[in-house]
């Protein structure tokens, strides 16, 4: 049998491409072959992570763009199609998060959230979607979590946060029905907790580690590419009849 997760002469675009499980997906992604696109805001580490992906092997092109400059976004995607000449796989991984008690979340803070996790994930596979049309082929994976489908744990405060990777879920299912018809599929995975710039301050600690024991049934934190395998299955060619899905890659929390 051959390689399920070649993906060789696709071209991938990951936001939120400058730091943690970006920065993993998008290497995956080169490593089966892909062609990747990165965006995010910080162009100096984008342009660090192009050089990481040149040396696998593979092509990276730079897209500077904030999500949460919704008017930015079209150009953005048409870009990526503009310089590779079609674009087959968006990971939808941008992300922020604030743990703040709901009677005190100013709405500034709410709507920072769900600008980015919600509003942005959507007009992202939105003008995706009008490029995978063309070519009548599409995968779409969106970063969803743990928090898609439980509310915060008693460490945090994360009203906003849980909000919108819920909607993400829904949006998710919404899209694989309506792009179904053009072969573009659209799942998302919902990661337990891992090294990110979300996480860094907190998931070494004594006390978050005494927590994942006393929460997760693996009892610890999700290690380094342990969501390749994920974002590498819904992005392949293999997934073609699976649309509308969340995978949960959480160590066993949900069955809690």
């Amino acid at each position: 049998m051959k390689n399920p997760f070649d993906l060789t002469g696709r071209v991938a675009l990951v936001t939120g491409a400058s730091s943690g499980l970006g920065v993993q997906f998008a290497k995956a992604l080169a490593n089966q072959g892909a062609k990747v696109a990165l965006m995010a805001r910080r162009e100096d580490r984008l342009k660090a992570v192009a050089e990481e992906i040149t040396a696998l092997g593979s092509e990276a092109l730079v897209v500077p763009c904030d999500v949460s400059d919704f008017a930015s976004i079209p150009a953005a995607v048409q870009k990526v199609e503009d310089h590779f000449g079609k674009l087959d796989i968006l990971v939808n991984n941008a992300g922020v998060g604030i743990s703040s008690p709901a009677e005190e979340q100013t709405d500034e803070e709410w709507l920072g959230v769900i600008d980015v996790n919600l509003n942005a994930v959507y007009m992202v596979a939105r003008e995706a979607a009008k490029l995978m049309k063309k070519n009548n082929y599409g995968r779409i994976i969106n970063t969803a979590s743990i928090n898609s489908k439980a509310a915060s744990f008693d460490m945090f405060d994360l009203s906003a946060y849980c909000t919108s990777k819920g909607g993400v879920v829904m949006m998710t299912k919404a899209l694989a029905n309506e792009w179904a018809e053009y072969k573009i599929t659209v799942n998302c995975i919902g990661p337990g907790y891992f090294n990110s710039e979300m996480t860094n301050d907190y998931i070494d600690t004594d006390w978050f580690t005494d927590y994942l024991k006393r929460s997760c049934p693996m009892k610890r934190k999700g290690n380094e590419g342990e969501l390749d395998t994920a974002i590498l299955y819904f992005a392949s060619d293999m997934t073609s009849y699976t649309t509308g899905q969340y995978l949960a890659v959480d160590g066993g929390w949900l069955t809690i």
